[in-house]
């Protein structure tokens, strides 16, 4: 008997579990692929072992500017998938070993809920039957493979890509179509476009970047139009072939070739095939539908991670997890969405956290608006030559307090914690002006944007 059983090793599950064992539950986590998730073999962490190789290739190749001379460069794919895969190696053992310093049980087989019985939570794995006080799901999330003609053949015979495959691509493909331009598809569009792949990006929306804020999209956009990518917005796939890809473009039929086709339109919660149904937990379009606390509506089962849909970020699921467990040890806490950070690991970076220009208005929130250029931040000018980035602050007139950061630029995913912070603690503007801030550094931008308000 378990104090406490997690389905799913990803960032929600393995936390919950090392949060618990660490808090004296006797905890079992099952995980049919490797532990880590979608996020640290599949996800987050290779695409930024790769990212970071195509920004050295970069840098190398216009290095001239910074009076570095570079001759004859080039990068090899193989290695870079190589020191990926290494990467992912270290840091999925990293997990592992925190499993047994905090006493969890981790079992590698599929897990099926077989139901609830008077001793507990009854789930099956490798052929035993492990049974539990309580049970949280954390089964994340999957690719969704939209019913395009063609899309699932492509699958099959590896023409086209979901996020696992082409991380793993031994070669650069001269010409590689992405369907969709939201963060996956642009992360890899920033990659392959670096290596030297033309780069296509079809979406259906007339912006790219879903809901980051339309001003910061728009820089985004332009940059990677003058590194090469073709956007084609407002567009809808209707067919993919074996060597090109259909769409409809102003109500005209196009066709664009490809060597290689990425899908990446959006994840789609895990909830079937695991026995869900067996406990009559609540889901919403397909995703467990859960409380402020982390809980379903079954007594002693809890959701946490991609798996409720809410917001498909690995930090969230960390911070879901934690919520989930304090509850369970007794400890009250509750989860809050309004200061959750989000990074497109592009180059140049966008960061943003709180609310856009385009969410307050429709909101109706009576805010002021400070945008002004980065190179405010004497650092900045001093590392990007000819950079075109912001940063754009909003502040509640009323409260005066900071709503919404977005910034478009290098660092800007170290920073924008700050500005999280600054949105949950509900800091006044004149409060936050007293803060002072390591110079130089392009996090001094934040504090020059704070000056500009009235």
């Amino acid at each position: 008997m378990y104090d406490l059983i997690v389905i799913g090793g990803g960032p929600a599950g393995y936390l919950a579990a090392e949060r618990a064992g660490h808090a004296g539950l006797n905890t079992l986590v099952i995980e049919k692929r490797a532990m880590g998730g979608v996020c640290l073999n599949e996800g987050c962490i290779p695409s930024k072992a790769l990212l970071n190789s195509a920004k050295m290739y970069d840098h190398a190749k216009h290095s001239d500017v910074y009076g570095v001379h570079v001759e004859g460069v080039t990068i090899d794919q193989k290695q870079v998938v190589a020191r990926k895969n290494k990467v992912v190696a270290t840091l999925v053992g990293g997990v592992e070993a925190a499993m047994k310093a905090n006493k969890v049980k981790v079992v590698k087989e599929e897990a099926y809920i077989e139901g609830k019985t008077a001793e507990g939570f009854s789930v099956k794995a490798g052929g035993e039957v492990y049974t539990a006080k309580q049970l949280l799901i954390a089964t994340g999330s999957s690719p969704v493979v939209p019913p395009i003609p063609g899309a699932k053949e492509g699958l099959a015979n590896g023409f086209v890509m979901t996020n696992r495959e082409v991380l793993d691509l031994q070669e650069i493909p001269a010409q590689l179509v992405i369907v969709g331009g939201g963060v996956i598809g642009l992360e890899m569009a920033s990659y392959y476009n670096s290596v030297g792949s033309k780069v296509t990006v079809i979406e259906m929306l007339d912006h790219i970047a879903g809901p980051t804020d339309r001003q910061i999209s728009s820089i985004l956009q332009k940059n990677y139009e003058k590194k090469g990518v073709t956007f084609k917005l407002g567009c809808k796939v209707t067919g993919i072939g074996t060597d090109s890809v259909s769409f409809e473009e102003n109500g005209q039929a196009c066709t664009v070739a490809a060597d290689k086709v990425l899908l990446s339109i959006g994840r789609r919660a895990v909830t079937q095939g695991f026995g869900l149904e067996n406990l009559n937990v609540y889901t919403e379009r397909g995703a467990i539908i859960t409380d402020e606390f982390g809980r379903t509506n079954i007594a002693g089962v809890w959701a946490a991670g991609d798996v409720n849909g809410k917001s498909m970020l690995a930090h969230t699921a960390y911070r879901e997890a934690e919520v989930a467990i304090n509850n369970i040890i007794g400890k009250k806490d509750r989860m809050r969405y309004n200061a959750i950070p989000s990074v497109i690991y592009t180059n140049p970076e966008v960061a943003g956290v709180g609310e856009t220009e385009e969410t307050a208005k429709a909101k109706g929130l009576d805010v002021e608006i400070v945008n002004i250029t980065m190179k405010y931040s004497g650092r900045y000018v001093a590392e990007n030559e000819g950079g075109d980035g912001i940063c754009k602050i909003l502040m509640d007139k009323k409260y005066r307090t900071i709503v919404g950061a977005h910034l478009i630029g290098g660092y800007a995913s170290e920073i924008i914690y700050g500005a999280a912070m600054m949105i949950e603690t509900e800091m006044t503007i004149e409060d936050l002006k007293e803060i002072v801030f390591p110079h130089p550094s392009v996090s001094e931008i934040i504090r020059e944007a704070l000056f500009m308000f009235k």
